[in-house]
């Protein structure tokens, strides 16, 4: 068992190794500070979205631009779509699950904010038509994805992909990512304070 464990951080360590070195994968993360920063700097705010354990991710993700990530500062205006649980089963249940964040983005997004959406498999419906109609609603886009990137490329400005097919490691990977990219919007948008 003990061997089992190594080999699961092996290959996450693997997993990392091979992101740091990847160019593309990094001028994404650069990318996304980027947009994220300009959408805080014209007074947005940055929308997310998940389903399981990458609502859990999007959850965190907004939180640590909401509250804190290391610098004590004022609040970045930041919301994980799936937390008014009310609103989900409404719409889940009037509508279809495959609606509740598209309802959510209509409702709350603005022009030039920022959705974050996250699908392992890059296909998730409801992600798909959140993704579309922040499009609609001429938001700017960054898709979290593994390997296979779905039907989210047309829809995304921004896709950072994994390049794994294993869910555990994709989402771990996604969080490593966003932690940077909360680090460096912060770094940004309040380190000359």
């Amino acid at each position: 068992m003990k061997e089992d464990i190594r080999d699961t951080l092996q290959g996450f360590a693997s997993l990392t190794e091979w992101l740091s070195r990847d160019e593309n994968y990094l001028e994404k993360i650069l990318e996304a500070v980027r947009m994220i920063t300009r959408c805080y700097g014209h007074g947005g705010k940055v929308l997310l979205c998940g389903n399981g354990g990458s609502a859990a991710d999007a959850q965190h993700l907004a939180a640590e631009l909401s509250g804190k990530y290391y610098l004590d500062r004022p609040p970045l205006n930041a919301e994980a779509l799936h937390c008014n649980t009310s609103f989900i089963t409404a719409v889940a249940n009037d509508y279809s699950f495959d609606y509740i964040y598209e309802r959510m983005v209509k409702a709350a997004g603005e022009r030039n904010d920022v959705l974050m959406a996250f699908s392992t498999s890059g296909s998730s419906k409801n992600i798909i038509n959140a993704l579309q109609a922040a499009k609609n609603k001429n938001m700017h886009t960054i898709g979290f994805t593994g390997k296979s990137v779905g039907k989210m490329t047309p829809l995304c400005d921004i896709i950072i992909r994994i390049p794994s097919e294993d869910t555990p490691r994709i989402q771990e990977a996604h969080m490593i990512t966003g932690h940077i990219i909360c680090e460096w919007v912060e770094k940004k948008c309040f380190d000359n304070e």
